[in-house]
């Protein structure tokens, strides 16, 4: 099956994707529910030949395309399963684009929109091609990845089993507003991003005048000792081969300046690369936070979050994505991750149970250069032209991993 077809059909649907896109950047919907973007989905997706299952805890697409070619059936059968996430995040636009959010603190600034709108694509050009295909392609266009929470309750509600049996790998996507590469795929096998959990601490004490502290328990330079005991901590109790980055976002203590408060809160992002790291993380942050309580004679109260987990791509699949990429578009847009990403994703619960590989796509703005706004930034913009390619690699994933599997 020729790449450069893959290319030239993509190219062709090019205004269409573009199309679904801004509609999704301008009606923007979070977390969980998102009834706009599924039913906008759903219509993009009404002509083909697809078997449609709907989410039940939350407003996920399934479809399963049943490739025609060759004579594997039932447990037999090869399945490819392909994801988009589509949820956005509570941020209000500042990025001025014509297509910009219509709706108030609500904005596409993680390239949802065009995972979605490329998926679309993917599953037009491969149903177009499923007489060419030796097997069945799952299509899991997912909510609430930024909550971490929409992956596992998609495989909980049997995404990883839709095509009627487990899929035999699994591809994600995802595009970048900054780098200054735009056009540029990146793949790292192993481990490429963090675990991401969550610290909520609240320091207990007794208020009092801030004219005389010794009458009270102030729990404000306590809270203090705290957040730089963490950092202490994750320099001298862990391996920096190993990394720990802890990073307190949240602190509240108080409302004038001469009142001592009776309690202190403070609130962190903790990042590993380890599930020993993550175990030991779990255990040496309640040590240290009530050892400094107790010495100082106060409580601490310590609610530890455990979120996603780490996303670890398998080798083989890793390398294989990597030559569909050289194939269709060339070794200079082929770029191998030196270091594990700090950000998280929930794809890692489906990389955990089907091998796969996670693959990234450069975005930035053509007129952006280097001071281009980073994901999650109400400036963050990402370039259309990279839809053609996303949809084309996508497609390819797919058709390329359905010959192997089949022995084509």
């Amino acid at each position: 099956m020729s790449v450069a077809k893959i290319l030239e059909d993509a190219r062709e649907l090019h205004g269409d994707i573009v199309q679904l896109r801004h509609d999704l950047h301008r009606h923007p919907e979070l977390g969980l529910e998102l009834p706009r973007t599924q039913e906008k989905v759903l219509e993009a997706l009404a002509d083909l030949p697809l078997e449609i299952t709907l989410g039940t805890g939350l407003t996920s697409v399934g479809a399963v395309l049943r490739g025609t070619a060759g004579e594997t059936s039932g447990d037999a059968r090869p399945a490819v399963l392909l994801r988009a996430d589509m949820d956005a995040l509570p941020l209000q636009e500042e990025t001025g684009i014509d297509f910009t959010s219509e709706v108030a603190n609500r904005m596409h600034a993680c390239g949802h929109d065009l995972h979605t709108s490329m998926l679309v694509g993917a599953a037009r050009l491969l149903a177009e091609r499923r007489h060419q295909l030796a097997g069945d392609v799952v299509f899991m266009f997912q909510p609430a990845e930024e909550l971490l929470a929409g992956a596992p309750m998609m495989i909980e509600e049997g995404i990883l089993e839709l095509s009627g049996r487990r899929a035999d790998a699994a591809y994600g996507l995802h595009v970048f507003s900054a780098g200054g590469n735009t056009g540029r795929f990146e793949t790292k096998p192993g481990v490429m991003m963090s675990a991401a959990d969550a610290l909520f601490v609240k320091v207990i004490g007794r208020g009092g005048h801030g004219s005389a502290p010794h009458q009270a328990q102030d729990p404000v330079p306590v809270m203090a000792e705290m957040i730089l005991g963490l950092q202490h901590m994750v320099t001298r109790q862990f391996n920096a081969h190993d990394p720990v980055v802890v990073s307190v976002g949240m602190v509240k203590a108080g409302e004038a300046i001469n009142v001592i408060p009776d309690t202190a809160e403070f609130g962190a992002s903790l990042r590993m690369y380890s599930d020993q790291a993550r175990t030991k993380m779990q255990s040496a942050i309640p040590r240290l936070l009530e050892g400094i309580a107790s010495a100082h004679g106060l409580e601490v109260d310590i609610n530890y979050h455990v979120g996603g987990r780490v996303t670890v791509t398998d080798e083989a699949h890793t390398a294989f994505a990597a030559d569909q990429i050289t194939e269709l578009f060339g070794a200079e847009r082929h770029h191998r991750l030196a270091a594990p990403l700090g950000g998280s994703e929930d794809f890692a619960d489906v990389l955990a149970r089907v091998p796969g590989s996670f693959i990234c796509l450069d975005a930035t703005p053509l007129a952006g250069g280097p001071n281009a706004a980073f994901n999650h930034s109400p400036r963050a913009a990402f370039d259309d032209s990279v839809l053609v390619d996303g949809t084309a690699l996508y497609t390819q994933l797919a058709v390329g991993q359905l010959a192997q599997l089949a022995g084509v």
